[in-house]
């Protein structure tokens, strides 16, 4: 029997110049020092909270249980494959890009950048900026940049509360301020900034270029259908090649079972309103709330989660079938 049971992970918060001081709706206590722009919960150096394997990190429980952590889904068994973020942004994020696998195998680093955002939160006016507009080319990204014009070049479109936006490896991004995001992406940091508005950070334009694709997949994915069944509330978010992402809301106990696919995948679950206490054989239980992630390993075939109340959360996997690119509405 395996040593591994559904894990809590403490999160690490980030300061970021573009970040805030109110962390609303997701965490209740302010924040005193630097602005906080981020709050990671799947990272490598998240520690388990809960259990036998308190205060050992996720990178070092992937290293010793590989596949029975992540499943067989994962293209790398010593590396944890999802990192699931909060952003809080403040102010404009800058213009960025990130490489796809094959550009990032290409200078040494482990997998490309694909991520999609959720919308917790949107004050009115939220924009992201997604794609160059039709007809951009790379050597017109290139011009603006250096004429510090190149937000001008981005398609910006405004965004709710409940959107899911989709953005492929090669898109030139940015986001702007007023909108609380649950970011689910490859587990890579390699970030090229194009652009900067100006302000006096390094650019890292002749590699941000080689990574930008003029045309993507990139765009707002089409509403999800709602399934509901006896307290359970559960839609498909987004299917892609890199990650599904599934959003739940309980208001009953609930046992989850894994399905018997020929692949399996860990499952990471990302609580941003309410609490439940979740009971899995042979291990304690825990209390689970907003603005935590729990990790349940592949190995672990069934839990039972117990709304105090009732827990809205977003399920994070690995596609265990082919799975290709999502669709997405117009601009």
């Amino acid at each position: 029997m395996s040593e591994l049971y559904p894990l809590l992970l403490r999160p690490r918060f980030h300061e970021r110049v573009w970040g805030t001081r109110d962390l609303k709706p997701v965490y209740s206590q302010p924040v005193t020092g630097e602005p906080i722009g981020e709050a990671w919960l799947t990272g490598d150096l998240c520690e388990v909270a809960n259990g036998p394997l308190a205060s050992q990190t996720l990178a070092e429980l992937t290293r010793k249980f590989g596949r029975e952590l992540i499943g067989n889904a994962a293209p790398d068994a010593s590396r944890f494959p999802l990192l699931i973020k909060f952003l809080f942004p403040k102010e404009k994020l800058s213009v960025q890009v990130h490489p796809d696998d094959e550009q990032a195998a290409r200078v040494g680093q482990p997998c490309g950048k694909t991520e999609c955002w959720y919308v917790l939160q949107a004050e009115p006016g939220s924009q992201i900026g997604l794609g160059l507009k039709p007809g951009v080319t790379k050597d017109d990204a290139e011009r603006a940049i250096r004429e510090t014009r190149m937000e001008g070049l981005l398609r910006w479109i405004s965004v709710d509360a409940g959107d899911l936006i989709y953005v492929d490896a090669g898109t030139v991004h940015a986001i702007g301020p007023g909108a609380v995001i649950i970011e689910t992406q490859q587990n890579s940091d390699t970030t090229y900034r194009l652009y900067d508005y100006g302000r006096p950070r390094e650019l890292h334009i002749a590699p941000g270029l080689a990574a930008t694709k003029e045309k993507t997949h990139a765009g707002k994915v089409a509403p999800a259908n709602l399934q509901s069944e006896n307290g359970k509330i559960q839609a498909n978010l987004v299917a892609s090649p890199c990650f599904v992402v599934d959003q739940f809301k309980l208001a009953k106990s609930w046992e989850f079972r894994r399905p018997h696919h020929g692949k399996s995948s860990v499952w990471c679950l990302t609580a941003y309103q309410g609490c439940a206490i979740i009971e899995s054989e042979g291990s304690a239980p825990f209390m689970w709330t907003s603005g935590e992630a729990v990790v349940v390993p592949a190995a672990v075939q069934r839990f039972t989660m117990k709304p105090q109340w009732e827990i809205e959360f977003l399920c994070a996997a690995l596609p265990v079938e082919k799975t290709g690119y999502p669709k997405t509405l117009p601009f």
